[in-house]
């Protein structure tokens, strides 16, 4: 049997549907908020269209990441999201790659903070 070469820069445990960013501020709004929230709620927190959300929902919920509720609320009838433990457990490991990603840039480049200052953003003269 061969070994298969490590790679280090593979990141393996980058879950790829955490990686799109209105995923990332769902999830990310989910676990730093508990319990249910309300769909308008978590619309206005991303900055997402109805239709992104609802997309980006719809995927999260095919694979157990939230679970959707529609419950009355008078007359109405209101989407509340929350994030699953499965959910929240995969996303957290998520964000511990993505920090192990981070450590590991920081430690090539231990002055990094001394002359960022020296970058400019494109687009600025």
């Amino acid at each position: 049997m061969q070994m298969k070469p490590v790679a280090p820069f593979a990141y393996e445990g980058l879950d790829r549907l955490f990686h799109e960013r209105g995923r990332l501020a769902v999830c990310t709004c989910l676990v730093a908020n508990a319990g249910a929230t309300r769909f308008t709620a978590l619309q206005e927190a991303c900055g997402l269209t109805d239709g992104n959300l609802n997309r980006h929902l719809h995927a999260l919920a095919e694979t157990g990441i939230v679970a959707l509720e529609r419950v009355r609320d008078g007359n109405r009838s209101v989407t509340t999201v929350r994030i699953t433990a499965d959910g929240k457990a995969r996303f957290l490991a998520y964000v511990d790659e993505l920090e192990a990603i981070v450590r590991a840039v920081n430690a090539t480049e231990p002055a990094r903070g001394a002359h960022i200052a020296g970058f400019r953003l494109a687009g600025q003269s």
